[in-house]
């Protein structure tokens, strides 16, 4: 018998709204997520007490728990106190960080997970992925796709801007990750899930096609749709293939190096950018420059505090992070000096961009 359709994780709920946190007892139950309220609320620092106070009329028979540092052993330190009595599921509300140790801790207690984002940076919010720090380095873990994604834009609106710009480089970074993916399958006959694709490539679109910026619901609505579409593109496929690539490689190249440069989105969004530049697509380089420029995010290593040098040996480095990933970066395998007169050409071309929109 043919296979005619194909099964895939989802979550069950998708809310992207004002008010969410606190409604949260109702969205729990309408989704029959917990009916009770029986459910391991974790927060993390700065908006953690004010979340915790907001939640308690609606879930009342919810244990609150606080954690911070996005690390390993703050996930394990959770997932052990996971066990202190029977739970519908956990619910992770804050940023990456915050959301990322819930759902690590969920998976290792083998309970369903709510992600609950208040900021949107990057697309860990709904990715069957956790981005944790192991002595001092960040590492991807395979964790269950969340049961659920809700997203506030109270606290979206209310939170740091470039906190939540950061989110729109790293949506526009799934341009020059889909392009790796199409080469790695040219080259290496790497199997490539249409499906995937589809679902990165139109969150893509939507953003850098919309006029809005981050003081319109609309925009906002479609900027958290698109990050949601990554992690579900992600889901479908098994990997993060549809939404880290060359790109990505750089990013974790330059956290490795050079700690404490710039946000995840921030630098997904310049090395699409650079990767791109390397590619000779100049079509898609000019729209992405666009967008990156018209939302203020880096298009420069100096919009970043590091220097051509720097930048360089980040990219020369970024193959090392994923070793069984081929992008642009492995098809070129530059010399370092040849990257440096990449690098040097990638900022004229940029300045010859930015001359044609003067």
């Amino acid at each position: 018998m043919p296979l005619l359709a194909r099964s895939i994780l989802t979550p069950l709920h998708i809310d992207v709204r004002r008010g969410a946190v606190a409604d949260l007892g109702a969205i729990l139950s309408d989704g029959r997520i917990s009916a009770g309220g029986d459910v391991a609320v974790v927060v993390g620092p700065g908006l953690g007490e004010k979340i915790a106070d907001l939640i308690r009329p609606s879930l009342g028979s919810a244990d609150v728990f606080f954690t911070e540092g996005g690390t390993l052993d703050a996930a394990n330190d959770l997932g052990g106190k996971l066990r202190a009595r029977s739970y519908d599921a956990v619910v992770g509300i804050g940023g990456g960080r915050t959301v990322d140790v819930a759902k690590y801790a969920a998976m290792r207690r083998g309970l369903p997970m709510v992600s609950v984002a208040t900021a949107l940076a990057n697309d860990g919010i709904a990715s069957p992925v956790a981005s944790l720090i192991t002595d001092g380095i960040k590492g991807s873990y395979g964790v269950h796709i969340p049961i659920a994604v809700i997203v506030d834009l109270d606290f979206v609106d209310s939170g740091p801007e470039r906190h939540n710009r950061a989110g729109i480089g790293d949506v526009v970074s799934n341009f020059s990750a889909l392009a790796d993916w199409e080469l790695a399958r040219q080259v290496r006959g790497e199997p490539v899930d249409g499906l995937a694709a589809s679902l990165a490539r139109a969150g893509a679109e939507a953003v850098i096609n919309h006029p809005g910026d981050m003081t319109d619901d609309d925009f906002l609505t479609v900027l958290a749709e698109a990050l949601i579409s990554s992690g579900l593109a992600m889901a479908v496929c098994g990997s993060s293939r549809p939404a880290s690539g060359g790109c990505h490689e750089i990013m974790h190249a330059v956290d490795t190096l050079f700690p404490g440069t710039a946000s995840h989105g921030e630098l997904a969004g310049l090395g699409a950018l650079f990767c791109t530049f390397l590619r000779g697509d100049e079509r898609r380089l000019a729209q992405m420059s666009a967008c990156l420029a018209r939302h203020n995010l880096p298009r420069q290593p100096a919009d970043v505090g590091l220097t051509h040098d720097q930048f360089a040996e980040a990219v020369a480095f970024a193959p090392r992070t994923r070793p069984d990933r081929y992008t642009i970066l492995e098809h070129l395998d530059l010399a370092p000096a040849e990257i440096r007169g990449r690098l040097a050409d990638y900022a004229g071309a940029l300045d010859d961009l930015d001359n044609l929109d003067d």
